[in-house]
């Protein structure tokens, strides 16, 4: 496992190369100026066109606009939201906040393109049951143009980055999450939590879309209001920190971040990199896989859903991801002093494995087998964050004398000295989240950030099964969906088997789904993004000539979250 953590790491570090995140930025800038700041007509036309006074029940698609941006947004908002966040803290600092909201807002101009794109070539043969998505894309239009192999080939490219994601980000990080979760605090071993999970999942997948944007449509409501109104709360409490909170986050944009307490530091390149990597993971602008939900919407009018899909980055990041963030920041979960206080430091000594830190006795007898603790050590220099500081990982075992650390070793030119008055319990993703609620009130991570991370967690992966259902529907066709189902499930519940470890593996294995996504479907958008630029000011120019208006009424919000609108 060690070796593939190193090579998944190895890989991360040429996929998240700095020229990648400056072509997103430059992706979303592009767009942004060439729409003429489309973020603006879908913050405002956007609501109007959710309520479902363009609905249209003769429309080609099998949902309405609501439930195709809940189907989507169930995708986005997600662990991502509250582990995800944690996660780029942790590793980035707080400036890694102020990356993640200009990934959202450029976000909102990147979806709205790349939505319109593949509304423009969907394939709508059966129209109560479209297919969508980059693939088609570069099918149909590079076929008109006489190069139908080669749309074929990338196409097929796509799909196959599609399914390496789906399985890591999509499926087996969410898992892994909850599972860990449930695990600190109930006890239950995280592979029971995989099979109940993969039930669940199971069980609304065999519907297909149409129940997918039912589920999604009532639990993204309900789930985004709970926790943000549990939010509140936490930032009520803590009131008085914000303003230097905002200020902490845009200072450490742009300087490095001291190392204090849990934090080992982080430099102004470590915010950008992390910042940038968890925005593109949670809000997913750019990978292609939202515009497979919004293409199953129910209209005639392409540039209509991407101005829908632009509310997603806003929603997931703008909003749910800044809560999430104030909430760590302000609670002080992220800089900590050590949970467990030590008598003495444990030493470090030279062998064939690399550094080993001696034996540990852990106090107390609260522990179980294999938890999982962490050391803070001075070292080498540390190319992440631009200090010497590293950290270490350790596993709880039952000894005779009670429980004691075995820690992993430390591969290091120089001797590794332990620094601070003890260990670290290893808060991860959404565990860290979970532990902030928990500072402002006893038991509120432990029930609200379990219950959201269930309701975030399913929300997703039902949603990335239909976006790889697509992938395979358009590799192999529709007899290879049932043993997709199949094997989708079960990564489920090999994720909870413990072959995640640490939140660096778990940011290796999110990296490479999320990087390689975008390798293959920003090229597209960069070759086809002027007919969506088109498709979307022939649009606008028709909306504020008054050509284009309400069709009828709003429906009732019953209608409107069953999906009753737009039935034939």
């Amino acid at each position: 496992m060690a070796e593939f953590s190193a090579f998944l790491a190895a890989l991360n570090g040429i996929l998240w190369h700095e020229y990648v995140l400056y072509a997103i930025v430059g992706t979303g800038i592009l767009f942004t100026v060439w729409s003429g700041f489309c973020q603006y007509r879908a913050l405002t036309h956007g609501p109007r066109v959710l309520r479902g006074v363009y609905d249209d029940p003769n429309d080609p698609g099998a949902i309405n606009h609501f439930q195709a941006l809940s189907a989507a947004l169930s995708a986005t908002v997600g662990l991502g939201n509250i582990g995800g966040v944690a996660l780029a803290i942790s590793l980035g600092g707080p400036g890694a906040v102020f990356w993640m909201w200009v990934i959202g807002l450029l976000g909102m101009a990147i979806k709205l393109t790349e939505v319109t794109l593949s509304m423009l070539y969907r394939n709508t043969d059966d129209p109560d049951n479209p297919h969508g998505g980059p693939m088609w894309v570069a099918h149909k239009a590079l076929e008109r143009k006489g190069l139908g192999r080669l749309g074929r080939t990338i196409g097929v490219i796509f799909c196959v980055t599609l399914l390496v994601s789906t399985a890591t980000g999509g499926n087996m990080f969410q898992a892994w999450n909850v599972g860990e979760l449930t695990q600190e605090y109930f006890s239950i071993p995280s592979w029971i939590t995989g099979i109940v999970l993969a039930v669940i999942v199971g069980t609304v997948i065999i519907g297909g879309i149409k129940r997918i944007g039912k589920v999604a449509a009532t639990l993204v409501p309900f789930m985004v209001i709970l926790y943000l109104g549990a939010g509140f709360y936490v930032l009520a409490v803590n009131i008085g920190e914000i303003p230097g909170i905002f200020a902490l986050i845009v200072k450490s944009a742009f300087a490095p971040t001291e190392a204090t307490g849990a934090f080992i530091g982080g430099s102004a390149a470590s915010a950008f990199l992390f910042g940038l990597k968890r925005a593109a993971f949670s809000n997913e602008a750019g990978q292609g896989s939202s515009p497979i939900a919004h293409s199953a919407a129910k209209t005639d009018e392409p540039a209509r859903e991407g101005i829908v899909a632009g509310l997603e980055p806003f929603i997931d990041t703008i909003i749910v991801c800044t809560f999430t963030a104030l909430i760590i920041l302000s609670t002080g979960v992220w800089n900590r002093a050590p949970d467990v206080p030590l008598d003495a430091l444990p030493v470090a000594a030279q062998t064939d494995a690399g550094w080993q830190f001696s034996q540990t006795v852990a106090p107390g007898d609260d522990w179980l087998d294999d938890d999982r603790v962490m050391l803070v050590v001075e070292a080498h220099a540390n190319e992440t964050t631009g200090h010497s500081l590293h950290r270490v990982e350790g596993v709880l075992a039952a000894a005779d004398s009670g429980y004691v650390v075995n820690w992993v070793p430390l591969a290091s030119p120089a001797q590794p000295r332990a620094v601070g008055d003890g260990m670290y319990h290893t808060y991860v993703g959404a565990t860290l989240t979970a532990k902030a609620f928990d500072s402002v009130s006893p038991g509120l991570g432990k029930w609200l950030v379990s219950i959201a991370a269930w309701l975030f967690a399913v929300s997703t992966m039902i949603s990335w099964s239909y976006y790889g259902e697509q992938g395979m529907v358009y590799l192999a066709g529709e007899k290879s969906v049932l043993g997709y189902k199949i094997v989708y499930c079960l990564l489920i519940i090999i994720a909870t088997l413990g072959f995640i470890k640490t939140d660096a593996d778990l940011d290796n294995m999110t990296g490479v789904g999320t990087a390689v996504m975008l390798f293959a479907n920003i090229p597209i958008m960069w070759f086809f993004g002027y007919q969506a630029m088109k498709s979307y000011k022939d649009y606008v120019s028709r909306l504020k000539s008054g050509r284009m208006g309400p069709d009828h009424p709003p429906p009732s919000l019953d209608d409107l979250l069953s999906g009753r609108d737009v039935r034939k």
